[in-house]
């Protein structure tokens, strides 16, 4: 079964490693017969939830005028979402983050999630993967939290330059990862 895939990219550096990882996987999803979507986090205006608890309530998603009423919409119609992102200091950077944060308007709005998969693609500059354990928690615990199936994680470390993921093995994991996405439910996590 086709599903709607939102991939939601965190880095402000465009056309760099997380996009390039971002690409393989929507490319490896697509062949596999699923729509794709990217939104660019970083690209937008989103500002951090101040928990005034209007969600939903004024006609968008979020109280404060910001992108996130263009992300909503996105939200709400996917099946599955994959966090493609550098690794700052051991987390999501801040563009990423106020999107994530943002989630909150779901659950204080009462929205129904149709998202029930999701995966988290990541690039950093660190070569030891053991510095990635921070984000790949975070992400874990927001899966968790909301109920979503984790369907893989990829880890691409040692990564500085703009091209630096073409000499590893990450996108060729990467599109593996969106081809795998099928109706079976298992995580393919590494």
């Amino acid at each position: 079964m086709a599903k709607n895939i939102l991939v939601l990219t965190g880095s402000p550096r465009r056309g760099g490693n997380t996009d390039k990882l971002a690409e393989a996987f929507m490319t490896g999803a697509r062949q596999a017969g699923h729509k794709v979507t990217i939104y660019a986090t970083a690209n937008k205006t989103i500002k951090g939830c101040i928990d005034c608890k209007h969600c939903f309530q004024k006609g968008q998603a979020c109280s404060i005028p910001d992108d996130f009423s263009e992300l909503a919409p996105l939200l709400e119609q996917a099946d599955m979402l994959v966090l493609a992102t550098p690794m700052y200091w051991f987390s999501f950077p801040v563009q990423l983050k106020a999107a994530i944060d943002k989630f909150y308007a779901f659950l204080i709005g009462g929205k129904e999630w149709k998202i029930k998969e999701c995966a988290l693609l990541v690039s950093g500059g660190d070569a030891d993967e053991a510095k990635f354990a921070g984000i790949v928690a975070s992400y874990k615990l927001i899966a968790e939290y909301l109920h979503w199936q984790d369907r893989g994680v990829v880890i691409v470390p040692g990564l500085h330059d703009k091209e630096d993921v073409l000499q590893t093995d990450g996108l060729i994991r990467a599109e593996a990862l969106g081809k795998s996405i099928s109706g079976e439910e298992k995580s393919l996590s590494r």
